[in-house]
C-alpha cells in the first residue's frame, strides 16, 4: 500500500526538448513503477524525434498514464483525462486504468487509443497514427542520453528490476492490472545501472511490486554482467550495485526469509541501511485475511536481529487500518505491536475498498467514523515513536 497518486501539476513541468515529428504533452500519475514507465515511453518518443512540451497549447497529442490501485486515484486519473481533454482535445489513455477501457470510453468518449500498464510500444504506436512521423530519427539532431528521459532530479533515479507480482493479497487488485512477477535479466538491470551512474546518479531506489522476489519467477537463472556470473537474486544484485559507489536504497521489500541475508551488506556499508517493507498489519488474523505473512512474533525477533547486526538500520512501513473484521481488539494488538517494533517511518491508510478485491467479500465492514479514529490514534502512537527514535539521534555522527 506505498502507491500515492501524484498531483496532476507535478507532472506537467516535462522539460522542452528539440524535435520536428510533432509535440507531446504528457501526465503521469501514480507510483514509482508508473513513473518509470512514463520515462520509458517518453525516452521512446524522443528517440522518435518527437518534441515533449508542458503545456496543453503546445502538444499535438496529450498522454495520460493513469493509476488504478484505489478509487480516489481512478477519479484523479477519470479527472486528467477530463482535463486533458477539455484543454487540448486529443487525448491517448495508458498505465494501470487502462484495464478498465470500457469505463473510461464510457467516460470520457473521445480519448483516441487506450492501453494497460507497461504498454509501451502501444502508446507509442498510438501517438504515430495520431501525429505522424515526418522523418527519420537523427542521432546528430534528436539528442537523448544514455540513461534516457528521467523524471527525478539528477542525483537520484528510480531502478525498476520487475514487474507484475505473484501475491494475492485481499486488498489489492495489481496482479489483475500487471499480471504475476516477471524478472528483468539481471544484466539488463546492471547495465542501465551503470548508464545511470555514469550520467551523474548518486542514489540508485530499487522497485518493483516485490522486490525481494526478484528472479523467483526465473528459479534465479544466472546471468552475466561484464563477463560475470550473476544470478538473478537479490541478494546477488545488491552485492553488485553495492560495488557501483553509491547509494542503493531498497523500496517494496517483501518480509522473505531470504531479506535476513540482505542485513549484513548494510551494516558493511555496501547498501544504505534502508528497508521499505509493507507490513500492513500485525494481528494475525488481519493478516490471514489479507493473505499476508502472519507470524507477527517472528517479524518482530527478526526486526530486533536486523538491528543486533545493523544499528543504523532504518525501516519503513506502511498499515492499512479499519480492513473488513478488525475489530478494537485487533487493533489494540497493532498498536502494541508498533510499541515492541520501533519503526522509524511509518504511513498509514484507512481501508478503501476497491473494485474487484477480495476483501470486498470479507464481512464485518467497518465504519468510516471508527476508521477514521482509529487512524488518529495510530498516527499518534507512530509519531511518538518516530520523534524518540529521532531523538536518540541527536549527537551522532552520519558518514
Amino acid at each position: 500500500m506505498t502507491e500515492k497518486t501524484e498531483s496532476i501539476e507535478s507532472n506537467k513541468s516535462i522539460e522542452s526538448t528539440v524535435a520536428s515529428n510533432g509535440k507531446v504533452g504528457f501526465i503521469s500519475l501514480g507510483c514509482p513503477k508508473a513513473l518509470v514507465d512514463s520515462e520509458r515511453i517518453l525516452t521512446q518518443l524522443r528517440l522518435d524525434g518527437y518534441d515533449v512540451v508542458p503545456t496543453y497549447n503546445d502538444a499535438d497529442v496529450v498522454v495520460v498514464n493513469t493509476c488504478g490501485f484505489i478509487d480516489a486515484a481512478k477519479q484523479e486519473s477519470l479527472d486528467a483525462i477530463g482535463e486533458a481533454i477539455s484543454k487540448n482535445g486529443k487525448v491517448i489513455v495508458t498505465g494501470c486504468m487502462g484495464v478498465e477501457a470500457d469505463r473510461i470510453r464510457e467516460t470520457h468518449p473521445g480519448v483516441l487509443a487506450v492501453s494497460g500498464p507497461h504498454a509501451y510500444e502501444e502508446v507509442v504506436g498510438a501517438v504515430h497514427q495520431v501525429v505522424p512521423q515526418t522523418r527519420k530519427h537523427d542521432p546528430f539532431t534528436d539528442l537523448v542520453p544514455p540513461q534516457g528521459i528521467k523524471l527525478t532530479p539528477r542525483h537520484y533515479a528510480y531502478l525498476k528490476i520487475s514487474e507484475g507480482c505473484n501475491h494475492r493479497c485481499t486488498f489489492c487488485i495489481i496482479p489483475s492490472m500487471r499480471g504475476d512477477l516477471v524478472s528483468r535479466p539481471i544484466g539488463d538491470v546492471m547495465d542501465e545501472a551503470q548508464r545511470l551512474v555514469d550520467a551523474g546518479v548518486k542514489e540508485l531506489l530499487v522497485i518493483s511490486q516485490d522486490t525481494s522476489a526478484y528472479g523467483v519467477d526465473t528459479k534465479y537463472r544466472t546471468g552475466f554482467w561484464q563477463g560475470r556470473p550473476l544470478k538473478t537474486k537479490m541478494q546477488s544484485l545488491c552485492e553488485t550495485l553495492g560495488e557501483m559507489g553509491v547509494w542503493v536504497r531498497l523500496h517494496y521489500v517483501y518480509p522473505y526469509p531470504h531479506v535476513d541475508d540482505i542485513i549484513p551488506l548494510m551494516a558493511a556499508g555496501k547498501i544504505l541501511p534502508y528497508l521499505d517493507i509493507p507490513f500492513q498489519h500485525a494481528s494475525p488474523k488481519v493478516l490471514k485475511a489479507m493473505k499476508r505473512p502472519a507470524h507477527d512474533s517472528k517479524t518482530l525477533d527478526r526486526i530486533h536481529k536486523w538491528r543486533e547486526i545493523c544499528p543504523e538500520l532504518t525501516i519503513r512501513s506502511t498499515f492499512i487500518v479499519g480492513f473488513p473484521g478488525e475489530t478494537e481488539e485487533d487493533f489494540q494488538y497493532l498498536l502494541d505491536w508498533l510499541d515492541k517494533a520501533q519503526l522509524d517511518g511509518v504511513g498509514a491508510f484507512t481501508y478503501s475498498a476497491v473494485e474487484g478485491a477480495k476483501a470486498n467479500e470479507i464481512e464485518g465492514a467497518v465504519p468510516e467514523d471508527i476508521k477514521e479514529e482509529r487512524l488518529a490514534r495510530f498516527m499518534t502512537k507512530q509519531a511518538e515513536i518516530s520523534a524518540a527514535r529521532l531523538q536518540a539521534k541527536i549527537g551522532t555522527t552520519i558518514d
